[in-house]
């Protein structure tokens, strides 16, 4: 484990597997009001999974996670953007990179490409974009997920009480993991990844969900992938998401001129945890043709 000091002066919790100097590097962004520990079922299986040396790269969005909080102002999909950049420059300073970004981290890695487009270029040999919506500014899937969130906490809060906060910093409660577990789980969810989910966003509740959630609503993506050129994108979205309509798969792949979409059977939003097996693989494709 590693920490991994911004520009700005915030820390970043960084973890890494593999061979540091490989040719090639996969650096996963977690979604919103989760953590690195979402990707426990794919990124220490990388470097046995791919034939050749790899690293890996896992780390905390500024204010998730253990990660330094995000200040007034850098809460945002752009500050997000030039954080992964940072990574990209600093932590990972040579070789190929494959990004894989969930949820909120898609949309990071998107801002990337906007703000960053000659670092990509030059580094970046492929895309993985898990659960991220295709929505502008007017669609309703574009703040589905903190909407969510935010539906779930003012129904618990009046069957709960005021204390609500306080219950679900404390310890988990069974209201709390079964309305989770609907909106961000599919039909037969492992219940230890149901656990971690409710243990994660407890962990970034109340100030990180609040935070990021106004960032959430505002970010417009309809031209975030116009920079990528020829470089290979795999879109992926679980058949039983509640957040992230299967329609946008199509439309992201579809605005790349290497998109690859596909919607997994049965699964929810979580795809780091619930489609990990259909998600390794896909990983391991595009290392192996970044490696060339």
């Amino acid at each position: 484990m590693d920490r991994f000091l911004l520009a700005d002066g915030t820390s970043l919790h960084l973890v890494r597997w593999g061979v540091p100097s490989a040719p090639v590097t996969v650096v996963f962004a977690h979604g919103y009001a989760l953590d690195h520990r979402s990707w426990r079922r794919i990124a220490p299986l990388l470097p046995t999974a791919v034939e050749g040396p790899v690293g890996v790269v896992a780390y905390d969005h500024r204010g998730h996670g253990e990660s330094g909080r995000a200040k007034r102002g850098t809460a945002t999909m752009a500050q997000l953007g030039d954080d992964l950049a940072e990574i990209i420059e600093h932590a990972v300073p040579a070789g190929r990179v494959v990004l894989v970004g969930h949820d909120m981290g898609g949309l990071a890695i998107m801002a990337l490409t906007q703000r960053h487009p000659r670092l990509f270029k030059e580094r970046v040999g492929g895309l993985v974009l898990l659960s991220t919506s295709a929505g502008g500014l007017t669609t309703e899937a574009s703040a589905a997920w903190p909407n969510a969130l935010g539906r779930l906490v003012r129904d618990l809060e009046s069957v709960l009480g005021s204390k609500f906060v306080g219950l679900v910093k404390d310890h988990t409660s069974k209201a709390v993991s079964a309305g989770l577990r609907w909106w961000l789980f599919g039909f037969d969810p492992d219940p230890d990844d149901v656990e971690l989910t409710v243990q994660m966003i407890r962990g970034n509740w109340p100030h990180t969900v609040s935070a990021f959630r106004p960032a959430l609503d505002a970010y417009a993506r309809e031209a975030a992938l116009s920079l990528v050129g020829r470089t290979p994108v795999t879109v992926m979205v679980g058949e039983r998401d509640r957040l992230v309509p299967a329609d946008d798969v199509e439309q992201l792949a579809g605005a790349v001129e290497e998109g690859t979409a596909v919607v997994l059977p049965g699964v929810g939003h979580v795809l780091p945890l619930e489609g990990a097996a259909q998600v390794l693989p896909r990983i391991v494709a595009l290392v192996r043709t970044a490696h060339g």
